[in-house]
C-alpha cells in the first residue's frame, strides 16, 4: 500500500466521550469469564509469581530494538490514527506503538506495568485508512480496559506450555490457566471491537476489516450481506454434533472467529446502548469505584439468557427447552442429534421417528445478526 493510499480518505471530526469507562463498551461475557478466570484456582498466586518474572523489559527492548517506533517521523498516519483513538476514547496516556515486519496480519497490546501496541507490516498493507482506524481504536480500547496484562500472562503461559510438556503433569496444569484465559480473551475480543467502532465511528469499515482478515485483499469479490448470513449459517446449521465440534474448534483459539465477530459487532451497532455512547450518555471512568458488582453480575446473566433464548444453535436450543420445562429429554436431545436413533430404524425398514429431514434437522433458521 502506497503513502498516496492512507490519503484518500478526507479527515472528519469524530465524537470523542471525555471520561468514558471500560464498562460502557465491555462486552457482558467479558465482564463475566473475567470474573470466573479471578476466580480459578491458583490463578492468583500464578499471577502474582508472573507479575515479577514477566521480561517485560526485555519485550520492551526486542520492540524498540527490532520494529519501528511509529511517531511523527515514522508511519506518522498511524500517529495520527494512535493519538485520535486516544483522544477519542479519553486514554490520557498514549501507549508506544510499534510495525513489526510479518506478513501475517495481526494485532496486539501487551505489556503488564504500560501496555505497548503492536501491528505488524502485513495488518498495514492489508487495511486502508479507515479500516486500520479501527484496528488502532480496537487496541487502545484492549489498554483502556486493562486487557494488556491478561494477554501477556496468556503468551507467556503458551510459550511455557510448549517447554514443560515433558513434565507429568506440570503441562496439565498450565493449559488449564490457558484454556480459561484464552475463553476470556475471546470474549475481550468482542469488547475491543466494540472500542474499534467508537474510535472509528464507521461501521462498513469495521465489516471490511474483518472481511479482509478472512478473505483477504480481495473486497471486489465479497459481500457484507452474504459474509453475515455466513454467521447465521455458522450458528443455526446443524445438529448437536456440530454444536461440540464447534466448541472443540474454537478452544485452541486467542480470537472468537471472524464471520461472529462481524455479525456481534454489527448487532450491537443497532442498539440502544451503543446510540446512548454516540448520544453522550455513557458510564465514566470516576463512577467505576462506585459501580455495583452486583449489577454487572445480572446484566451478565440477563445477556446470557438473552443469547441463549435467541441463539439458533441446537445445543442452545436444547438447553433453552429444558430451561423452559420441555419434556421427552431423550426425544429432544435424539433430534438435535441428527435423529441418529431415527436414522437406524430406518435402515431395518422401518420410519425415522420425528417427522425430520434425512440430515436429522428441524428446519430453524433465523436471524443471527456483533467483532
Amino acid at each position: 500500500m502506497t503513502d498516496s493510499q492512507h490519503t484518500r480518505v478526507p479527515a472528519r471530526e469524530r465524537r470523542a466521550f471525555p471520561g468514558i469507562s471500560p464498562r460502557a463498551y465491555e462486552h457482558p461475557a467479558d465482564r463475566s469469564a473475567l470474573v470466573a478466570l479471578r476466580r480459578l484456582t491458583g490463578f492468583d498466586t500464578v499471577f502474582k509469581a508472573l507479575s515479577g518474572l514477566l521480561p517485560e523489559r526485555s519485550l520492551r527492548l526486542l520492540f524498540l530494538s527490532d520494529s519501528v517506533r511509529v511517531s511523527e517521523e515514522q508511519f506518522a498516519h498511524l500517529h495520527l490514527m494512535l493519538t485520535d483513538a486516544c483522544r477519542v476514547l479519553d486514554l490520557e496516556k498514549v501507549p508506544p506503538m510499534y510495525v513489526s515486519q510479518d506478513p501475517r496480519p495481526n494485532a496486539m497490546c501487551v505489556g503488564m506495568d504500560e501496555p505497548v501496541i503492536v501491528v505488524t507490516t502485513g495488518l498495514v498493507e492489508l487495511l486502508d485508512e479507515e479500516e486500520m482506524r479501527a484496528v488502532v481504536g480496537h487496541e487502545v480500547g484492549h489498554a483502556l480496559s486493562g486487557h494488556s496484562v491478561y494477554r501477556t500472562i496468556l503468551l507467556f503461559l503458551t510459550t511455557m506450555a510448549l517447554k514443560v510438556a515433558w513434565i507429568p503433569l506440570g503441562n496439565i496444569a498450565i493449559m488449564a490457566l490457558v484454556t480459561a484465559l484464552r475463553e476470556w480473551f475471546r470474549k475481550s475480543e468482542l469488547s475491543a471491537d466494540r472500542a474499534g467502532l467508537l474510535a472509528g465511528q464507521d461501521l462498513d469499515a469495521s465489516m471490511r476489516g474483518l472481511m479482509k482478515i478472512a478473505g483477504g485483499n480481495h473486497l471486489h469479490e465479497m459481500n457484507t450481506e452474504a459474509f453475515l448470513k455466513q454467521a447465521e449459517e455458522y450458528e443455526a446449521g446443524g445438529d448437536l454434533r456440530d454444536s461440540v465440534l464447534k466448541i472443540l474448534n474454537v478452544l485452541p483459539r486467542s480470537h472468537p472467529f471472524t464471520t461472529v465477530r462481524a455479525a456481534e459487532l454489527k448487532r450491537w451497532s443497532a442498539t440502544r446502548d451503543y446510540q446512548r455512547i454516540m448520544d453522550g450518555h455513557y458510564p465514566r471512568r470516576d463512577e467505576d469505584r462506585t459501580a455495583s458488582v452486583g449489577e454487572s453480575f445480572r446484566q451478565s446473566a440477563s445477556s446470557y439468557a438473552e443469547d441463549v433464548r435467541t441463539s439458533k444453535d441446537p445445543l442452545m436450543k436444547l438447553v433453552s427447552d429444558l430451561a423452559g420445562g420441555a419434556g421427552d429429554l431423550g426425544g429432544k436431545v435424539r433430534d438435535r442429534f441428527g435423529g441418529f436413533g431415527g436414522r437406524r430404524a430406518s435402515s431395518e425398514g422401518g420410519e425415522a421417528p420425528g417427522g425430520r429431514g434425512e440430515d436429522g434437522r428441524d428446519g430453524s433458521w433465523g436471524d443471527a445478526t456483533d467483532g
